[in-house]
Order: C-alpha cells, then structure tokens, then sequence
C-alpha cells in the first residue's frame, strides 16, 4: 500500500476515535444511567435522583459560547432557578486531559466560583463516558430528564446560535420551557432542538 494512502487510513481511524460514539440517550426513552463524581469528591448517580428532574449541562469554561451564558450571568440565572424549584442541576466537562477545556477538580472549582456558578454538582467526565452516552457534542448541550427518568429534552440552550450575548435577551430559552411544562404536567412542547457551540474535546 502506498505511503500517502497509509497516512490517510491513519488519519481517518484518529478521527473515528476522537469522534463521540453513536447516542444512546433517546427522548422520550429512559435517560442513559450514570455515576460520576463531582468536583468536591462526591459521588453522583442518575438512578439517586430518581423522582427529581435533572438537567444536565455540558461545558468548557474556555468556549466562546458558554462564555457567553456565563459571562452574562445567564447560566447561574437558570441555575438558580431551577434549584429554587427542586430540579437538580448537572454540569458536566467531558474533556478530555490534555485537551482544551479540560480541568481538575481543584480547576472546576475554581471556575464555579468566579463565575458564582450554582450547580448542584459539577461532574469529571474526563474519559468522555456520559457524554458519548448522551451523545453530547457541544458545549453547552442541554438535557433534561423528568422525574420518572425519561429524557424529555436534549438540545442547544436556546434558538440564537451565536456567541453574542445581547441575543439571550431575545432568545426562546428551550431548557426554561421544557422545565415549565415538565412542572406542569404537559409534554415538553420543543422536545428536541440543535445543539449549538463549540465541539466537546473528546
């Protein structure tokens, strides 16, 4: 075989490598069970928050896109709220060491408390096992799972895809709806939506 041709089929299986694997994580299903442990050395699982809802929130404190829902206070806003109403908050870095974006657990605290973040936990994913569970492939993608367990929402935060954050004003925030009808009883009317910003570091 040709050199330029092994260099090729070299490159192409470091790709299907560093790619995430196909979703299991399915609305309308059974959210994918987990355990984790969280950036205070807590251990966190799926099936312990049972009769909670949950959202889950991939991040990358380095990203241009959750600097923009961090940086404008955006995130902790939504993050308060939903503890205000008995839903458990999950951020979650799947980054891998040595990829940008990736942090210890003494680094994740530290970035929760300059950004005055408010997750419930703040869960070290660092062999990318829950987000190629989820199918997680931006930072940030937003999950949300009712409290019998089912997936109810998986998505981008909201319909501006862009860094800019004079947009969240005008944004229809898609995990702020699902969360309202989820408390109310309804099926979640935007159920999926694309996820938007930049790719989780695998």
């Amino acid at each position: 075989m040709r050199p330029a041709i092994l260099a090729a089929a070299a490159l192409a299986a470091l790709a299907a490598l560093a790619a995430p694997a196909h979703a299991s994580a399915i609305v309308g299903q059974s959210a994918p069970a987990f355990s984790a442990t969280d950036s205070k050395g807590r251990p966190v699982s799926l099936a312990a928050l049972r009769g909670r809802t949950v959202v889950l929130e991939w991040t990358n404190a380095q990203c241009p896109f959750v600097v923009k829902h961090y940086g404008s206070g955006n995130m902790q806003r939504l993050q308060a709220d939903a503890a205000r109403n008995g839903v458990v908050w999950l951020t979650i870095n799947s980054g891998a060491p040595g990829k940008q974006g990736h942090v210890t657990p003494a680094q994740a605290e530290a970035v929760i408390a300059g950004a005055k973040a408010a997750p419930a936990h703040y869960l070290l994913d660092p062999t990318g096992t829950i987000g190629r569970a989820y199918g997680a492939t931006t930072t940030p993608h937003m999950f949300v799972i009712n409290p019998a367990g089912t997936l109810v929402y998986a998505g981008g935060i909201d319909d501006k895809p862009t860094a800019n954050a004079a947009d969240i004003a005008g944004a229809r925030n898609f995990v702020t709806l699902a969360l309202a009808d989820v408390a109310a009883g309804r099926p979640v009317g935007t159920p999926t939506a694309r996820p938007y910003g930049c790719s989780v570091k695998y």
